[in-house]
């Protein structure tokens, strides 16, 4: 928990937050899944944002759209979901890991749900079978939540605040702990990855949400990453030299 003698980042409310079932976070990390996913959830459900990460010492990062700055890492709640959203747009460096995840813990105690699901993409190297989404999780998160669903588990060794978060579940018998997971590719945002663990958090969860627009997007983005790499290789191809040794 942060105290007020704490020297670290906090969560400021700007509202009065509505009690949720389910706090889920998002971060900026390899492929912009995660966030992509939150950021989804904040836009597709119109939610209202009800404070912010007040961090210790300057910004690294002011995101910005229209003109308009914006608190690089939000808290949204939305009661008739019953759900809460921590969306970072700033990357959470491995030495922050601890002090974020305090900042969560005190969100944790302020919204009082019954379990924090974080949304993740990962690099790893997979085939189309493995375009899925994963699990890691806590014993009573996947008794919970897991045991009547088909998604597997993931082997793998998580890192960052998203390590510090799940750790912090293994030993609180009050705070179930799940990661949702699937393999993500270079190109930002990989909202095809997105789509998969807004699925994952719907199937799970009494969270009702369309991810058909998602769902086109993601489609609209690899169409456009796959016309820029069919370019690249007419242009390299084109720029190849004549091999003319044995003539």
């Amino acid at each position: 928990m942060v105290s007020a003698d704490t020297a670290g980042p906090t969560f400021e409310l700007t509202a009065e937050p509505p009690d949720v079932d389910t706090l889920a976070v998002g971060f900026t990390e390899y492929g912009l899944a995660g966030f992509t996913a939150v950021d989804y959830l904040v836009d597709q459900m119109e939610m209202e944002q009800v404070g912010y990460l007040d961090s210790a010492g300057p910004p690294t990062i002011t995101p910005f759209e229209d003109g308009t700055p914006r608190h690089h890492t939000r808290l949204y709640a939305d009661e008739d979901a019953s759900l809460g959203v921590v969306i970072s747009e700033r990357f959470v460096p491995p030495q922050m890991a601890e002090s974020f995840a305090d900042a969560v813990d005190d969100v944790y105690a302020q919204l009082t749900p019954t379990n924090l699901t974080v949304l993740s993409g990962v690099p790893v190297a997979h085939g189309p079978e493995d375009h899925v989404p994963f699990y890691i999780a806590t014993e009573d998160y996947r008794e919970r939540y897991l045991s009547d669903t088909d998604i597997r588990a993931m082997g793998r060794v998580l890192r960052r605040a998203t390590a510090e978060l799940v750790a912090r579940g293994i030993p609180d018998d009050e705070r179930p702990v799940g990661v949702f997971t699937t393999p993500a590719h270079p190109q930002a945002p990989d909202a095809a990855a997105a789509v998969r663990l807004v699925e994952a958090l719907s199937a799970t969860h009494d969270v009702d949400v369309d991810t058909e627009p998602l769902a086109e997007f993601a489609a609209t983005v690899e169409a456009q990453y796959r016309a820029l790499a069919e370019r690249i290789e007419a242009t390299q191809e084109e720029m190849m030299p004549d091999d003319r040794m044995y003539m």
